[in-house]
């Protein structure tokens, strides 16, 4: 099992493939974009993959980005293939992308789940989050 940072030059169409296929277990009415522009230099994102057997099986996200209140992370789409679940892979994308968080010297990461996701909010908690007192509202554009 190998956990790291996926960056544009690491990109192929096996890797691409399995990527898409992981992004449809999220479910729900998400379009998934062009991984080129996700990992495009101007993008402040770190997109960090399990890999086992040569196949990508889990990913998790964080943008970085300055706000008058520091230097923050938000963490998004983090799956893990239906087949693979159970051995920590979660876990372990999340401990990578906190040790990039630590690394930037992020003043806070915040993250969203949907109430339904039961494990995704025991290894959240487990890892440190709290639930914050707040609201998200969305507007969409498309």
């Amino acid at each position: 099992m190998k956990i790291d940072i996926l960056i544009k030059s690491d990109l192929n169409p096996t890797r691409q493939e399995q990527i898409s296929t992981l992004f449809e277990q999220l479910g729900g009415t998400k379009t998934q974009i062009d991984l080129k522009e996700v990992l495009d230099d101007k993008n402040q994102i770190t997109l960090a993959y399990c890999e086992e057997k040569d196949a990508i099986v889990g990913i998790a996200s964080m943008c970085i980005y300055k706000v008058i209140s520091g230097r923050k992370g938000w963490i998004e789409d983090v799956v893990v293939d239906s087949q693979s679940r159970g051995k920590g892979i979660g876990r372990k994308l999340i401990n990578k992308l906190l040790e990039v968080g630590k690394e930037q010297h992020l003043s806070e990461i915040l993250l969203f789940t949907e109430d339904h996701r039961k494990a995704a909010i025991h290894l959240y908690s487990d890892l440190g989050f709290k639930l914050k007192n707040s609201k998200i509202y969305s507007l969409k554009w498309l």
